[in-house]
């Protein structure tokens, strides 16, 4: 089992760790819904440098990105990130990824840089999987091994950062990013992007340079300010607001318009992989959707779940579920035949030889 810069640090700290892609992560240090409740509130900060990083680079490097992804990359402008998917012929989704357009300063001429972050889970398969597409004039480096990373979330995060560097975090909108010295490290990638949906950065920086960074944010961090955050309310916290996770509710059978992501799918692009199957599924109609929906009962609906309509027939399957600590009631996603998919629509979930009845809704479950 791999490690990651900060795993002795999670050990000295009591977290409950676990496997998780290979790699030994804290999946709680005190309780899910007590860490997921502080990131809601002030803020808590994710070890995630699990995670996989390529630098894209070279004269032909923005061909390669449109080629084997969904989103247009040739919008982003130096200092912008977007979410987008790696496609399969058949238009199933290899991975979910964000797409880094990087400074120029170390590029010769006429070259672009990028960095891709994808999936711990996913990174030798990804990069197979590129390297199998790259017809172009242009680099693959796989940096995943001297890359740390630090998810900071939370309404206090800026405030927090903030005192550990002279980037102007205020400045930096939404899916963009600044790269500078945080913590008296220099070469340091700060995003304004996350996996939870409360706000906050993500901060990307050489393994040699996580454990300073750490301690740092934690050297003037009250415990009511800030703590630290493990696997299990990250995944509580994406869940209350719709986020994918792959492997369970997207994968290499399903495709972004049935997971909702048509909105990362720019079909009229220059061809990508799996275009022409996703032309020709946008034009007749998905079967099956992705949708959310809530119960009042106190049962959580699980992945694998069956879901039935109100007679009894099966329409679906549940992908993701958890007990909401926001909302204080279980949610789930799941694919159901697209009949039965409007808001508010009436299900049940077969959780053994119990039926749990349950309501569309639509994403996110909690409002912001």
């Amino acid at each position: 089992m791999k490690s990651t810069p900060l795993t002795q640090k999670h050990i000295d700290l009591g977290a409950k760790m676990t496997d998780f892609a290979g790699y030994n992560m804290p999946l709680q240090y005190t309780s899910v819904s007590d860490e997921h409740l502080m990131v809601r509130r002030s803020a808590g900060i994710f070890d995630v440098s699990h995670m996989g990083e390529f630098i894209i680079k070279g004269k032909e490097a923005l061909d390669l990105i449109q080629l084997v992804t969904s989103n247009d990359a040739s919008v982003l402008e130096i200092g912008q990130a977007q979410y987008s998917c790696l496609p399969n012929e058949s238009g199933g989704i290899v991975d979910d990824l964000l797409v880094y357009r990087l400074t120029e300063d170390q590029c010769s001429e006429g070259e672009r840089a990028y960095m891709l972050v994808v999936n711990a889970s996913n990174i030798e398969k990804d990069l197979a999987w590129i390297n199998n597409h790259n017809k172009f004039s242009t680099r693959v480096i796989d940096i995943s091994d001297q890359t740390g990373l630090l998810a900071l979330q939370g309404p206090a995060a800026l405030e927090i950062l903030q005192r550990h560097t002279e980037i102007d975090l205020k400045s930096i909108k939404y899916y963009s990013f600044q790269k500078g010295v945080v913590a008296g490290c220099d070469n340091v990638i700060v995003s304004a992007t996350g996996y939870t949906g409360a706000g906050g950065f993500e901060i990307y920086a050489a393994n040699e340079s996580m454990i300073k960074i750490w301690d740092c944010l934690f050297s003037d961090a009250s415990s009511d300010t800030m703590v630290p955050a493990g696997l299990g309310s990250r995944d509580t916290l994406r869940l209350e607001m719709g986020y994918c996770l792959y492997g369970n509710d997207i994968n290499d059978q399903t495709s972004p318009l049935e997971a909702g992501l048509g909105w990362i799918t720019k079909l009229k692009k220059t061809d990508f992989i799996g275009k022409n199957h996703l032309l020709q599924q946008k034009e007749e109609g998905v079967v099956k959707k992705l949708v959310g929906f809530w119960t009042d009962d106190r049962r959580v609906p699980r992945q694998g779940y069956i879901v039935e309509n109100k007679e009894g027939a099966s329409i679906g399957i549940v992908t993701s579920g958890t007990f909401s600590p926001s909302l204080n009631h279980p949610i789930g996603m799941g694919y159901v035949e697209v009949t039965f998919s409007k808001p508010d629509t009436e299900i049940y979930f077969v959780a053994g030889r119990k039926k749990i009845k349950a309501r569309i809704t639509k994403f996110p479950f909690l409002k912001t």
